[in-house]
């Protein structure tokens, strides 16, 4: 079965990689960029329609707000980079939210804070996929045709990649994220130079449609609350600036300096982007709304369910570029480009926070080491998993999606900030430098202003999103929360059992005998070896087991132990029922209740096959047996191995390839948890 399974593994993601070349797979800040920050850099081509989409509701009248919507995003932007600055120096391990959280607020919110973020990276793959494909599939219906099997297919593309390691991974991410980034700029700069410059009059293919509003003539609170259900949908720009915190590990050294770096270029270009294209989108008229099939106006009529609404960005590129044209043409292919990778950012960080989350006994431990290309391949294919289903769930459909969006993240926003506080206060209690209490001073009332403003946003979001699926995000970190709860209290409660005690106890007690029963059913060389081996162990009493489910055979395996004359007494169990497994574990509980303080011994012959039909036509009965008897108190199971010949050509086939690494083998060791000796801020 491993050699059926290791070619198309190795084809897949490539040889394996040795633990020591981990430092091999760490990135520089240009490549950083793009695996951390994919997420929020290409949150701008759907962020922005968002808004429009929001304030649709009361018609074309309450576009003229989305500039101010747009100001309050950057300010928010803005101080969750300063604050996430801060976290990167004072918290480098990786732990990132969850580490400052556990740390200063205590494990439930470590907790809360890590279904959170669980929550929102699954959110992240399934909303960017399904957005790329939106934005694919303008221009190729085969797409919009088939949008489930479409996303599901580029979600396990992605993971293929992932699988590969994150350095590979992020070269080839940068260069379609760094297109588009250029492209976008490029787009903003043109759009403004024809606009200002030259006067042009761009307008974007709906600029002639009108917009009929669901609730005309809003005013008073209705009009607030619509205001603030816009800006928590532009909020959504915000979505995975945590992952630099997450991934400070996977940065090259100085790794605190570097991730605050990327950080700070990351918001810059995400702000300017964002802003750009909100105010493309007012000179170029563009116009957008909820239903467009009934809401868009031409000509007096509304659309139609045959219209399909392209993305903001799109439409201000078909104005500013010309529909057709080359730069046109790149920007909306690096727009649904980088859409997919986007998720990109999820992958980074969700397997890395459960691998912490493993370590600390919260999620199984196969998600705390790494596979064969250092990367964390359970959490990978995990998080595959949870966001196929959740794009099968919503058919990926991106504008249902959105409305799960960014409930978590602001949780953990929020508890993180407030967390930096409270290490900031401990801090203070004991420095004495001037100098360095100035410096942690203005770092508390950075993180003490984030945490106000995002537990605000927090608020609002709530508000405004519950009833349009903010709930099941909600729900999902719960069951989260309930779920890693349940672990942890299982990993403890085994962990109390098996403990070594201080005072001597029937564990650590030599058993008063050793009652040896090896099973055979013929006279055959794995039985005589596994008899030859009972007998090396000298134990206080030995006997060969065997079940008669078979007259003529049982009749022929006591002649033969006859003629061979073999010194073992041979016991035969009566099953009339011609099970095999009941009568053993019958036999062998008798043994223990006529002595409970002797051991048994139980030792099964096993065939060693090299090919992985064969295992289907060998040791079935052993393995259901040794199945059973684990849950037999005071009951020891040995399996003696016979090698047949097709082991022994397997053997030397896997010789040949010294770096072989079957698929299912287990691994152990530790996800660092980095130092970083870089001067903290």
């Amino acid at each position: 079965m491993s050699k059926l399974t290791d070619v198309p593994k190795r084809i897949l993601i490539g040889r394996a990689l040795r633990s020591d070349r981990l430092g091999e797979t760490l990135l520089p800040k240009r490549v950083a960029l793009p695996v951390f920050a994919s997420d929020p850099l290409s949150s701008v081509a759907y962020a922005p329609g968002e808004v429009l989409l929001v304030l649709s509701i009361a018609g074309l009248s309450a576009y003229h707000f989305s500039p101010w919507i747009a100001v309050a995003v950057v300010v928010l932007m803005f101080t969750v980079v300063a604050s996430y600055r801060q976290n990167v120096h004072a918290y480098p391990s990786g732990g990132g939210d969850y580490e400052v959280a556990t740390t200063n607020l205590g494990p439930k919110a470590g907790l809360t804070v890590a279904s959170a973020l669980l929550v929102d990276y699954v959110l992240t793959v399934a909303v960017s996929i399904s957005s790329g494909i939106e934005n694919l599939g303008s221009a190729i219906p085969f797409v919009v045709e088939n949008k489930v099997a479409c996303a599901i297919g580029v979600i396990v593309l992605l993971t293929l990649m992932n699988l590969r390691g994150v350095k590979e991974s992020g070269t080839l991410f940068a260069i379609p994220t760094y297109v588009f980034v250029a492209g976008v700029f490029l787009m903003i700069a043109w759009g403004a130079f024809r606009g200002v410059v030259l006067g042009d009059d761009m307008r974007a293919p709906t600029a002639d449609f009108e917009i009929k509003p669901e609730h005309p003539g809003l005013a008073g609170f209705a009009l607030l609350f619509l205001l603030l259900r816009a800006f928590s949908s532009g909020c959504a720009a915000l979505t995975g600036v945590e992952a630099i915190s997450n991934g400070v590990p996977a940065f090259r050294k100085p790794k605190s300096r570097n991730a605050a770096t990327t950080l700070a270029m990351m918001g810059l270009l995400a702000v300017t982007m964002f802003c750009g294209i909100i105010g493309l989108a007012m000179a170029t008229d563009v116009r957008m709304a909820e239903n467009p099939a009934k809401d868009l106006i031409h000509d007096g009529a509304p659309l139609g369910p045959d219209y399909v609404q392209d993305p903001v960005i799109s439409q201000v590129a078909e104005a500013v570029f010309g529909h057709g044209s080359l730069l046109f043409i790149v920007l909306a292919a690096a727009t649904a480009l980088v859409l997919f990778l986007a998720a990109n950012t999820a992958y980074n960080g969700f397997p890395l926070l459960g691998s912490i989350l493993a370590q600390d006994r919260y999620l199984p431990r196969q998600l705390h080491t790494r596979g064969d290309r250092l990367a964390f391949s359970n959490g990978i294919v995990l998080l595959a998993g949870a966001a196929g289903l959740l794009v099968w769930l919503y058919g990926a459909d991106s504008t249902r999606l959105i409305q799960l969006y960014i409930v978590g993240v602001f949780v953990s926003f929020t508890l993180s900030q407030t967390g930096m506080v409270r290490h900031w206060n401990r801090l203070l209690g004991a420095e004495k430098d001037p100098a360095a209490r100035r410096r942690m001073v203005r770092s508390r009332a950075i993180n003490a202003f984030g945490a106000f403003f995002t537990g605000l946003v927090l608020v609002v979001v709530l508000l405004t999103k519950f009833t349009h699926g903010a709930w099941v995000a909600l729900l999902g970190m719960c069951i989260f929360y309930a779920t890693m709860t349940a672990i942890r209290r299982h990993y403890d409660r085994v962990a109390e059992e098996i403990a070594a005690p201080g005072a001597p106890t029937d564990d650590s007690v030599r058993p008063s005998r050793v009652h040896s029963v090896v099973l055979v059913s013929k006279v055959h060389r794995p039985a005589l070896r596994a008899l030859a081996y009972a007998k090396l162990l000298r134990s206080d009493t030995l006997e060969a087991l065997s079940v008669n489910v078979d007259a003529e055979e049982t009749r022929a395996l006591r002649e033969e132990w006859e003629r061979r004359d073999i010194d073992v007494p041979l016991k035969v169990l009566d099953s009339p029922y011609r099970e095999v497994t009941r009568p053993v574990i019958e036999y062998v509980k008798s043994l223990r209740a006529q002595s409970p303080r002797d051991v048994v011994s139980v030792i099964i012959p096993e065939y060693v096959v090299g090919h992985w039909y064969e295992h289907f036509l060998h040791n079935q009965s052993a393995l259901r047996l040794k199945g059973r008897l684990l849950f037999t108190p005071g009951v020891m199971v040995t399996s003696v191995p016979y090698q047949l010949e097709s082991s022994e050509a397997a053997k030397l086939r896997a010789r040949k390839r010294q770096d072989w690494a079957a698929p299912g083998s287990v691994r152990r060791g530790p996800a660092e948890r980095a130092k970083d000796t870089s001067p903290r801020t």
